[in-house]
């Protein structure tokens, strides 16, 4: 198994959306806002390669959204996802397996792509399997009117009139071992209904793809709840029992949105779980 770390861009959100109800003078010490009170965020996507299977954990915003849509968003950088492939020496063609941690359009939007007459969708990843699960997927295509926003049916519909949709199953225990993507799977339900988080045993270390658990290290104190979850106090929860567990077994933590840090770890103190060390990924993987 190799692993690669696949930078394909940044944008920009709302600082306080970010972090609810924590005070902007002590979030901005960590994400500092620009004079709009936007805060830079990282699209850092996950490239598996494995036997025969090419795997690639969520894929950003695409590029198919109305110029207004993405003027609320302030995308910014050179990488984008096929530049990022490129670099690699692989190409979109050959993925073969997409994972999309939820269905928030920053997470699943380089899904689908126009079809050459832009008349309609098509999938992205022609050759590819995309991994979902059956709970999430209906909280998706039936969306609350919190998260409808986030949810656009032109990212989500055309994968599963595709027929290239495929579900994991949902544990009773919320822990998926052994998928068929050969990573395990913890289930969360604080940011939205049954969000996905891989735990990749690679190179004698566990590798947590950490989504929307914990986008930023800023995120790392448990009152740091985005704005944005359905359900802040169920992710205080799940973020606390994460994060005792990451800081006992000393587990390497993939920050999908952070603009600055690729990885984390996170030690015990006397003011609970704390960031321990950031690190760039090539520095700890070969």
């Amino acid at each position: 198994m190799q692993i690669y770390p696949l930078d394909i861009g940044n944008f920009k959100l709302d600082g306080g959306a970010m972090f609810g109800v924590v005070p902007k003078v002590i979030w901005q010490k960590t994400n500092p806002a620009d004079n709009h009170n936007l805060i830079d965020m990282g699209l850092r996507c996950m490239l598996i390669e494995d036997g025969n299977q090419l795997i690639l954990i969520d894929n950003g915003t695409g590029n198919k959204q109305s110029e207004k849509f993405f003027s609320y968003y302030y995308p910014f950088g050179d990488n984008n996802l096929d530049s990022s492939l490129a670099a690699l020496g692989f190409h979109r063609n050959e993925i073969t397996d997409v994972f999309l941690t939820h269905l928030h359009f920053d997470h699943c939007g380089g899904s689908i792509e126009w079809n050459d007459s832009k008349s309609g969708y098509r999938p992205a990843f022609k050759n590819a399997s995309y991994w979902s699960n059956k709970k999430h997927w209906k909280w998706a295509t039936v969306p609350n009117p919190r998260e409808k926003a986030s949810f656009l049916k032109e990212n989500i519909l055309p994968i599963e009139e595709s027929g290239q949709l495929k579900y994991v199953p949902v544990p009773k225990d919320g822990y998926l071992k052994n998928s068929d993507l050969n990573f395990d799977i913890l289930f969360a339900d604080g940011h939205t209904e049954k969000q996905m988080i891989p735990h990749i045993s690679y190179q004698g270390k566990t590798i947590v793809f950490m989504a929307d658990l914990l986008p930023t290290v800023g995120h790392i104190p448990l009152p740091y709840v985005m704005g944005y979850d359905t359900r802040p106090l169920i992710t205080m929860d799940e973020k606390a029992q994460f994060l005792n567990k990451a800081a006992d077994e000393n587990l390497y933590l993939f920050l999908e949105h952070d603009a600055i840090n690729e990885l984390c770890t996170v030690k015990h103190t006397e003011k609970g779980v704390r960031l321990a060390h950031t690190f760039k990924f090539k520095d700890i993987f070969n």
